[in-house]
């Protein structure tokens, strides 16, 4: 298979799977049994790209939230939002001053992704029918970083599964889980992403960097999770995650028999 194409599948992995609640990282352990398999500074660029799809998206719920501040309303959630970042921003300072390291295995990333699954289904299954919630408090925004902490802790669980779950669970409706986990999510991977970014540059230099195939990753990223988020916005206005949980128990099963690890 041609590089550049290589690079296109793994910019659409990227861009489907980044902000779909299935785990980015089972995905990527898949498609790189058959790709190239590219350093980190390709991975963490077209991250970015993802990233960039979901501000352009809530680019005017941003604006809204700068050039309102003064409101109450508005400043409640944005402080929530700030909030909520600490917390993660905290914990993960305090992971790496403990020495905590991500599982070399991919056995973890499995169970994290067939556990993830399940909890999906048992949290629509608790909250069906249930009455719901608009709002976001401050136990919940605190919550969501706590959970997206956990996600940092467990690859394969998915940050955005674990953010809107924990939303969820408190009894928040699911399109302003979303909103919440989705608006959080730009600060908190835009930050990862410059550290990671600056650590790969400091660590190899500009040298050894392809361009072309950063840019084409990216762009290609951008464009797909731009599409995806539109997507599953207007999904689960009528929807549930269900889907999602049924497939992540599948995706695992398809990791045990790719990966050998029964």
């Amino acid at each position: 298979m041609p590089e550049w194409m290589a690079i296109i599948l793994l910019g659409i992995v990227e861009g489907v799977t980044e902000f779909l609640p299935i785990s980015s990282t089972g995905h990527l352990l898949i498609f790189e049994q058959w790709l190239p398999r590219q350093d980190d500074l390709f991975n963490i660029t077209i991250q970015s790209g993802a990233v960039l799809a979901v501000f352009l998206i809530f680019a005017k719920k941003i604006r809204s939230l700068v050039l309102n501040f003064n409101e109450p309303k508005m400043q409640s959630f944005a402080l929530k939002l700030i909030v909520a970042f600490c917390v993660t921003a905290i914990g993960g300072l305090v992971i790496k001053k403990c020495g905590i390291t991500l599982p070399e295995s991919a056995l973890p990333v499995v169970i994290a992704t067939v556990v993830g699954g399940v909890l999906i289904l048992m949290v629509e299954k608790i909250l069906k029918n249930k009455q719901i919630s608009e709002e976001i408090s401050w136990v919940v925004a605190i919550s969501v970083g706590l959970a997206q902490i956990l996600a940092a802790i467990f690859p394969g669980t998915s940050r955005s599964a674990a953010t809107i779950l924990a939303a969820m669970a408190l009894g928040v409706a699911r399109p302003q889980a979303t909103e919440f986990s989705f608006l959080l999510g730009i600060p908190t991977l835009f930050a990862a992403t410059a550290l990671q970014l600056f650590s790969a540059i400091s660590k190899n230099g500009f040298n050894s960097i392809n361009w072309a195939h950063l840019i084409l990753g990216t762009v290609i990223s951008t464009i797909t999770a731009f599409l995806v988020v539109k997507w599953l916005l207007r999904f689960i206005q009528t929807h549930s995650f269900i889907i999602f949980g049924w497939y992540r128990i599948f995706l695992g099963i398809v990791l045990l028999v790719v990966l050998k690890l029964f």
